[in-house]
């Protein structure tokens, strides 16, 4: 019985037989394995623990031209006070010529402990000019484009926004009142708002 009787050499058939053993064993092996897992509680081959992820995304921020980049909201996620945040405003250049359009830079941190989502589109946003001295208000993004889109973005501890915006050079009133007209040669400063929070004044020269 065990000696292999066939056409072919008996090698042959010795061979298929280890192959079969082999075979079963492992099977074997696997079946014990199984039964040892699902006794100790443990996940069965291919079992996942569940994760999230978060995603960082550039997406514009509207009104003014602005563009941004920044986290993803997140559901469970509670919302930034006033208190947790920080507001910087920066200007392109120091000095800009008559026409031309001045782009301010505005960036959002998150300064407390832990993550928040807050809604930073443009109509939550506040970009002034003003002058020097802070006497007159001579242009704020919000007058003539007061309904921004949404822009809801969640910021881990110390994470950052940060937007662009391009001023026309031009005057502006609430609700866009009034003749629009290029403000004149001299020394301005732009602000930025969230909220109530706000930025240091940032100075620039018109020429």
């Amino acid at each position: 019985m065990l000696e292999p009787t066939g056409p072919l050499p008996p090698e042959i058939y010795w061979r298929r037989r280890v192959f079969a053993i082999g075979i079963l064993v492992l099977a074997l092996a696997l079946v014990i394995w199984l039964v040892v897992m699902v006794a100790r509680g443990g996940t069965s081959p291919g079992g996942t623990a569940a994760t999230s992820t978060t995603t960082e995304s550039n997406a514009p921020a509207g009104g003014s031209g602005a563009s941004a980049a920044s986290s993803s909201a997140e559901s469970d996620v509670a919302p930034c006070s006033d208190q947790s945040l920080a507001v910087k405003v920066s200007v392109g250049q120091p000095t800009y010529r008559r026409g031309e359009q001045p782009v301010f830079g505005i960036v959002i941190t998150n300064i407390s402990a832990a993550p928040c989502s807050r809604d930073m589109g443009s109509g939550m946003q506040q970009i002034s000019v003003q002058t020097l001295d802070g006497t007159r208000r001579l242009w704020n993004s919000v007058d003539c484009y007061p309904d921004g889109q949404p822009d809801i973005r969640t910021l881990e501890r110390g994470q950052q926004a940060a937007f662009t915006v391009t001023w026309s050079g031009s005057t502006s009133q609430p609700n866009c009142a009034g003749e629009r007209v290029p403000v004149p040669s001299g020394a301005y400063a732009v602000l930025a708002q969230l909220g109530g929070v706000r930025s240091t004044a940032e100075p620039f020269n018109i020429g």
